[in-house]
C-alpha cells in the first residue's frame, strides 16, 4: 500500500502553458508498506501540469524513492492514481489557477467597461448633434 506522507514543492515555475512543481529530497516522501521512503532526484524531478486542462502531463516520468539502500521507482501515472497525492497536488496548484482566472475576469470586465463608456459617449454625441449643441459635441469628441 502506498500513501503520501509529505508533498511540498521545492519551488514552482510557471510558463504560459505549464505549472512546473520542482521537487527536492526533504519535501516529498511516501509510506510504502508502512515504511517511509524519501524522494531522491535521480530520474524525475518535477510535476508538470497543463494550465489549460489542469492535467498532469508527464505521466510516464519515473520518480525514485529511497529508504537506506532500498530504492523504489514509481511512475507519475501511479502517483496520480493515489487520492491523497491528487488532493495535496490540488491544494498546491489551486492558488495559481485562482489568480489566473481572477486576472482573466478582471481583464474581461475592464474591456466591457471601456466598451460601455465608448458606447455612452457615442450616444451623447448623437444627442448633442440632434440638439445642435456644438459646445458639448466638441467636448465629447475629445473623449474618443
Amino acid at each position: 500500500m502506498v500513501t503520501v506522507k509529505l508533498l511540498k514543492p521545492y519551488y514552482i515555475k510557471m510558463s504560459s502553458d505549464y505549472i512546473r512543481i520542482i521537487l527536492a529530497y526533504q519535501y516529498f516522501s511516501l509510506l510504502i508498506n508502512n515504511q517511509v521512503y524519501h524522494f531522491i532526484p535521480v530520474e524525475g524531478k518535477e510535476i508538470r501540469i497543463n494550465r489549460k486542462t489542469k492535467q498532469v502531463v508527464n505521466t510516464e516520468t519515473k520518480f525514485a524513492f529511497q529508504k537506506g539502500s532500498d530504492t523504489i521507482y514509481i511512475t507519475m501515472k501511479k502517483l496520480t492514481s493515489l487520492t491523497d497525492f491528487m488532493d495535496q497536488l490540488t491544494k498546491i496548484v489551486e492558488p495559481y489557477y485562482t489568480n489566473e482566472v481572477s486576472q482573466i475576469e478582471e481583464n474581461k470586465n475592464k474591456l466591457l467597461f471601456e466598451e460601455m463608456e465608448r458606447a455612452n459617449v457615442l450616444r451623447l454625441i448623437d444627442e448633442a448633434l440632434d440638439k445642435g449643441d456644438q459646445e458639448n459635441f466638441n467636448l465629447l469628441i475629445d473623449l474618443l
